[in-house]
């Protein structure tokens, strides 16, 4: 005999049925009217050729593309910043500060920071366009991004596929960087090119402790040396843009200063002279902002530099690097807050991490905001 009290079709009594809807359609709470609403891009109203109106739709879309929005406008701040319009410039007193023409002229100092596989790649371009036009005040980088500039103007760096096989391309006298290829002769090349500099330098230096070179004169030299004008250094040096590299022994070129010291010892690279420059450049700033593409020494570095400071004043993370691992690679800002590297919220710092490769979306950025000019 059936219970009566069961309700027919799924056999729950009503009280059963009411508490469960209440499990899954728990009452909502209302958002304010300013929040903002996901919505896409309309094909339909929009010019497909128009890239600012793209970029600009993508702050609603979700995701990364939410991200990249907020990299384009952090990024304009930090180009728009000047001192004569900033809150505390306006309350210090008329003796203790510059005078409106002198603020006008004090900007943002913005440190770039990439991994040396984005020089190998086509991203190279977008670089030295920064640095030949003066948007950036200073690069971190290791010791492929110095070498693969330079080698760049010796000999082509072609596209093959991450497939290829090592083996015959060890055969062949090729090496591959993800889908670049790159022929061992482009670092014969370098190393003819390279050597008599290093023994100049070493001339130069004579037996002074206190002449020794820093990498970041090293790196100066060899973009003074370098006569082409698509190279990132020597835009770098022509416009006197401080590159850094603490790791510079770490490529072909710790090979061909391995070589360089049983050939005519004594070159003497000191990296406490570029400690101290990156520092004082930090420190220095009146405001201060990081655009890092990727992550390793030249993301470390740079945000390492800003802790002098009480942390950078914007931040633009772009890797793909994910922080589960506890690297400092993959760290969301956030982690830096915590170590005093960027300013938090509270204190006026504006920060964000877009996961995403950088070839794909730096350009985008940078069409957006430096190419814009302004």
């Amino acid at each position: 005999m059936s219970d009566p009290t069961l309700e027919k079709g799924d056999g729950r009594r009503p009280d059963e049925t009411s508490s469960a809807q209440a499990a899954v359609f728990v009452q909502s709470e209302s958002l304010p009217e300013s929040t903002p609403k996901v919505v896409g891009p309309d094909f339909d109203r929009m010019d497909p050729r128009d890239l600012f109106s793209l970029m600009e739709s993508m702050g609603s879309v979700g995701f990364q593309a939410t991200g990249l929005k907020k990299a384009i406008d952090i990024i304009n701040e930090m180009r728009s910043w000047r001192l004569d319009l900033d809150p505390l410039y306006l309350s210090t007193s008329e003796e203790d500060r510059p005078t409106p023409e002198e603020a006008k002229e004090v900007k943002c100092n913005i440190f770039l920071g990439f991994t040396s596989n984005l020089v190998s790649s086509g991203l190279r371009e977008v670089i030295k366009f920064l640095v030949k036009n003066n948007h950036v005040s200073a690069l971190v980088t290791t010791a492929g991004g110095i070498e693969e500039d330079l080698i760049k103007c010796l000999g082509p760096t072609y596209l093959g596929d991450f497939h290829l096989e090592g083996s015959q391309l060890r055969k062949r006298g090729l090496n591959r960087i993800g889908n670049l290829l790159v022929p061992n002769d482009n670092y014969c090349k370098f190393e003819d090119w390279v050597m008599p500099i290093l023994d100049k330098m070493r001339e130069e230096q004579g037996d002074d402790v206190g002449d020794s070179w820093s990498p970041s004169r090293v790196i100066q030299r060899l973009g003074e040396e370098i006569d082409d004008e698509s190279s990132i250094l020597y835009w770098a040096a022509k416009n006197k843009i401080p590159v850094f590299c603490p790791a510079l022994t770490d490529g072909s070129l710790g090979d061909m200063l391995y070589f360089h010291s049983y050939k005519n010892p004594g070159l003497t690279i000191d990296l406490v002279k570029d400690i101290r420059r990156l520092n004082d450049l930090s420190v220095k700033s009146k405001k201060a902002g990081m655009i890092i593409l990727g992550g390793g020494v030249c993301k470390h570095q740079i945000a390492n530099a800003m802790l002098f400071r009480n942390g950078a004043d914007y931040s633009v993370y772009i890797n793909t690097g994910q922080e589960f691992d506890g690297s400092d690679s993959g760290a969301r800002p956030d982690e830096a807050v915590s170590w005093g590297k960027i300013k938090s919220a509270e204190n006026g710092g504006t920060n964000v991490k877009v996961y995403c490769d950088a070839t794909i979306v730096f350009p985008l950025i940078v069409a957006a905001t430096f190419a814009r000019g302004g």
